[in-house]
């Protein structure tokens, strides 16, 4: 009873709240389709999570396909938003790229739901992000702050030159991303515990020694 009534509660604060309640919903569906991937995720425990209903769920995100891609979305929004708050620009190029790599590997372990939401779009071919203007639009400048640290490490003689910015970037994430995404099995295989600070700290370095080392050549 005391549950039912903090539900309805919640739900008629949401009511009056519109911008509060769409980001308790997406909020919940990120929790969601990151534990169950798209096809397990089911709208009535988002709207369960989030105080809401799903009539309200419906209004704001339409479908179940829609609500994904605004995960896809705002998980983006939040990633490139925490890249340009290092400032890269504002530090030479060999310190910019080592900071870029450095966090782009602390993200993916802070937040692994990044790599699940991922996973999730991937296996369905990325339908969900491909006529979104605004996860293109968040990536672009990413791109091109990576091509003008380049350009600066080009012109000091730092950097070797030529490199394409979004095929560096795939680089660096990849060097991330396929770790920790099978961190389990390769620990399991190479008989170490690959998510352990110690080896996570080893992996770090290595990232950044390989990055630019390539850039140096």
């Amino acid at each position: 009873m005391v549950g039912a009534i903090r539900r309805t509660v919640r739900r008629a604060n949401a009511a009056r709240d519109p911008e509060r309640s769409r980001a308790a919903i997406l909020e919940a569906a990120t929790a969601e389709f990151a534990r169950y991937g798209l096809g397990g995720a089911r709208v009535d425990r988002i709207a369960a999570r989030a105080g809401a209903n799903k009539r309200m769920l419906y209004y704001y995100f339409g479908d179940k396909d829609a609500l994904f891609r605004a995960v896809l979305e705002a998980a983006y929004a939040e990633i490139r938003a925490s890249e340009q708050a290092l400032n890269l620009l504002d530090v030479p190029p060999s310190e910019a790229i080592a900071a870029l790599v450095r966090f782009t590997f602390r993200y993916y372990i802070e937040h692994p739901e990044f790599i699940t939401l991922l996973n999730s779009a991937n296996l369905h071919r990325a339908r969900h992000i491909k006529g979104s203007k605004r996860a293109r639009a968040l990536n672009s400048p990413l791109i091109a702050l990576i091509g003008a640290i380049l350009e600066r490490g080009e012109r000091d003689k730092t950097f070797r030159r030529g490199v394409d910015p979004v095929q560096l970037y795939i680089s660096i994430a990849a060097l991330g991303y396929f770790y920790l995404g099978n961190a389990h099995t390769l620990s399991a295989i190479f008989g170490r515990k690959l998510t352990a600070r110690r080896a996570l700290e080893q992996r770090a370095a290595h990232m950044v020694e390989v990055v630019l080392g390539y850039l140096r050549h």
